[in-house]
């Protein structure tokens, strides 16, 4: 009886959700395209770290060769990509990883992912917010850090900042009211940030190539031990071990792939297309574009600005800190660095928007499947918004970006990033063998004649379609009932497919009704049982 019991509660942790998606409806607005798809993926990805990044990885792991990090970082990007564009066609519904993993591995397995997924949202939201003050603050003189140390500094090292970050806290709630006023505005301003961030770094790339020299890949060792010996001394040993060895790969394929571990990170936030499939016009095509044009544009931006960066001065004489301002003066061209301002400010801001606008749609769909109190998944009906999800988790993260320094808490978002990775990449892994197995046993219970044909569709509704022809060679009645011939073949599949995923068939007349494309073809009447996920077209 005990075990029966933990049997049970087992059994709850691991059920899984069944997804209609069949009904088009949804409480959110659907007013996105795949332009707004796109300009989301890029602005979340395409934050300050290119303005950051390709420096410091240039510098100590690979060189001019980090072109090839990042082209080695941007395939793996683009496989993680395409399992959040397989579940996005699927299952087009709000809640990215957490409702991917809901519906493959469980009710436990979604809870984990979706907390994590919160988690990981709220220290982005609250570290790029203060870095959005940093940088500005810094653009015009560090006025803003001057006054909070001299009047309101937080004596607590190691627990809180060294001072409270207003200015962080202004930025997040103006960004909290423009989500609350509408995505199709919050759409707009992201694609005029992400426009303007995009014609910054053109000018970058434009300006390394013409400026740039090829010499700067090809450089030898005498050439690093002559710019670095007033540093050094005649200490080679030093040189080598700080510079590398010279030349295009300077520190080998271990410094590559070292460097492209690093630039994976910099592919980071794709993943927020995933939480829109409530709020898109056509979902299971705009999804999956997105979020591969996203990557490919991202790719094109981050080997461009890594590649001028190379070209522009010595790899080894980067500024790890603000590597593009200190190579525009290395070739002259002061006054480019205000242009590389403007666009380290709107690629911040396009980032926090991209980290804020997936938090409150994971908490919605968590509430909506009562995993979180009900009455944050309240819309508001004029805006179409989650208004209270949306200022609960704006709240939380101005409180975090007043009180606290978050940079020990940002390498924690690189672990919970990587955690939905895997776990979405594994579901897909889990879904395909379900429908192999689904297919493999049906073939053997219905396919008994060679006339049989068996379809089970991709488009809604998703169903399992067996031709007239084949109900009436097995004797099949049309309602599939328990006792008749279809019925019968129907249970027999339970051992291989979950009971959840077997209904009871509508009549013919339905049938013929959801698939009218099935049902022009002559000599065919088709008898569907309804399947919660879409899956692959198997003839």
């Amino acid at each position: 009886m005990e075990c029966q019991k933990i049997i049970n509660f087992g059994n709850q942790l691991l059920r899984r959700k069944n997804v209609d998606c069949t009904r088009d409806e949804s409480r959110l607005s659907r007013c996105l395209n795949t332009f707004d798809l796109v300009a989301l993926g890029v602005g979340s990805t395409l934050g300050a770290g290119v303005y950051v990044l390709a420096g410091a990885v240039a510098r100590e792991n690979a060189g001019p060769a980090i072109v090839i990090s990042f082209l080695i970082a941007a395939l793996a990007s683009v496989l993680a990509g395409l399992c959040y564009g397989e579940f996005g066609a699927r299952v087009p519904k709000t809640g990215s990883a957490y409702l991917y993993s809901y519906v493959t591995v469980g009710e436990l397995w979604a809870f984990i992912t979706g907390w994590n997924l919160i988690l990981s949202y709220v220290i982005g939201t609250s570290s790029v917010a203060r870095a959005w003050s940093a940088t500005f603050d810094e653009i015009i003189g560090q006025h803003i850090e001057e006054f909070c140390k001299k009047y309101m500094t937080m004596d607590a090292p190691g627990v809180l900042a060294k001072y409270p970050d207003i200015f962080a806290v202004v930025i997040i709630i103006i960004l909290t009211g423009l989500l609350i006023f509408g995505v199709k505005e919050s759409a707009l301003v992201n694609k005029v940030f992400t426009c303007i961030n995009i014609l910054v770094l053109g000018f970058v790339v434009v300006s390394g190539f013409v400026k740039g020299s090829v010499k700067n890949w090809q450089l030898t060792e005498q050439d690093i031990y002559n710019t670095s010996h007033s540093i050094y001394g005649a200490n080679q040993t030093q040189e080598e071990k700080l510079y590398g060895a010279g030349g295009f790969m300077p520190y080998g394929w271990k410094g590559v792939l070292s460097g492209a571990a690093t630039c994976f990170y910099a592919f980071v936030g794709f993943d927020c297309i995933a939480t829109t499939g409530e709020e898109v016009k056509n979902p299971q095509k705009a999804i999956p574009i997105g979020i591969v044009a996203s990557l490919l544009i991202c790719f094109v931006a981050y080997f461009g600005v890594s590649a001028a960066l190379t070209l522009m001065m010595p790899y080894y004489q980067l500024d790890t800190n603000s590597p593009l301002p200190n190579a525009f003066k290395y070739v002259g061209w002061d006054g480019a660095n205000y242009a590389v301002a403007v666009g380290s400010l709107c690629a911040l801001s396009t980032s926090l928007l991209g980290s804020m606008f997936p938090m409150p749609r994971i908490i919605y769909a968590m509430a909506e499947d009562g995993l979180l109190f009900k009455f944050l998944a309240k819309v508001n009906e004029k805006r179409k918004t989650p208004i209270i999800a949306t200022v609960t988790s704006g709240a939380i993260a101005a409180v975090m970006a007043f009180l606290f320094d978050l940079k020990d808490l940002v390498d924690l978002m690189s672990i919970g990033t990587l955690l939905a990775y895997s776990l979405v990449a594994a579901c897909v892994l889990v879904l395909r063998s379900t429908w192999l197995c689904i297919r493999t046993r049906l073939n053997e219970v219905l396919s008994t004649h060679a006339t049989t044909k068996i379809t089970i569709l991709c488009s809604p509704p998703p169903s399992l379609c067996v031709s007239r022809q084949t109900r009436e060679k097995r004797g099949m009645e049309e309602d599939g009932a328990p006792g008749t011939s279809l019925g019968d073949a129907i249970s027999s599949c339970r051992g291989v497919i979950p009971a959840e995923l077997l209904a009871q068939p509508p009549s013919c007349q339905n049938a013929r009704a959801e698939l009218p494309q099935i049902t022009r073809q002559p000599g065919y009447d088709y008898l569907s049982v309804p399947l919660p996920l879409p899956p692959p077209v198997l003839t």
